[in-house]
């Protein structure tokens, strides 16, 4: 008897798929689970699966994984079929930020959904974000991962309708205390309707995006 069990019913029932946590687990837990999805034709989606638990990997399991190493995701069954779903634009205040950045795009990807990245326009230099101000605007959902002060949620938030959901990055030394200060900066905004993620929980900003966009086409 396995020491697991998969939700396939997830999708159908509440919009979002079973995702695995890789973190915790070891390489033989993660093989097991890929082997009973890989035989069943099964699609997963693995988060927080580091390099050294991917490379740990059964090669045969290797090869049919879709590994991105920056976001810590890979995808077993291969891409999304239909055409995507649109309305998504994540937005990432500098090329640290692109980890969480990335795994937010990688989930709205494997559930159908187009989600252009926008990266390095964080409030350093602002002009940068202004080049893009016609796409922010055009944007049904957009998801903002910043580190440091967190400064972008509120300067994005009150320059669009769209619902902005705050994905507080990690990024910064001293005070920012591993994205507490941006996390904080994200609950305490001024610019009404942002909603804030955990801390480089690029997945749930991801599912979060799902949900509003799949509540708004009912």
């Amino acid at each position: 008897m396995s020491d697991f069990t998969l939700d396939w019913g997830r999708e159908a029932r509440t919009g979002v798929a079973e995702a695995v946590l890789c973190a915790p687990k070891t390489p033989a837990q993660i093989a097991a689970i890929l082997g009973e999805a890989a035989g069943r034709g099964g699609r997963l989606l693995l988060t927080r699966l580091a390099p050294e638990q991917h490379d740990a990997l059964p090669a045969d399991l290797r090869a049919r994984l879709d590994f991105d190493p920056l976001s810590g995701t890979a995808i077993l069954g291969g891409p999304h079929r239909g055409a995507p779903v649109e309305g998504t634009l994540i937005v990432a205040a500098g090329t640290a930020d692109l980890g969480p950045a990335r795994e937010a795009a990688r989930t709205l990807a494997f559930h159908g959904h187009a989600a252009p990245l926008i990266a390095d326009v964080g409030v350093a230099g602002l002009w940068r974000l202004n080049e893009h101000l016609e796409r922010l605007r055009e944007a049904r959902v957009l998801i903002v991962a910043a580190g440091m002060e967190g400064a972008l949620f509120s300067v994005v938030a009150g320059l669009v309708s769209a619902s902005v959901i705050a994905l507080p990055t990690s990024v910064g030394y001293g005070v920012a205390a591993g994205g507490t200060l941006a996390l904080h900066a994200a609950l305490s905004s001024c610019a009404p309707g942002v909603t804030a993620v955990n801390i480089d929980n690029g997945f749930g900003a991801a599912t979060a995006a799902i949900k509003i966009l799949r509540a708004a086409r009912r």
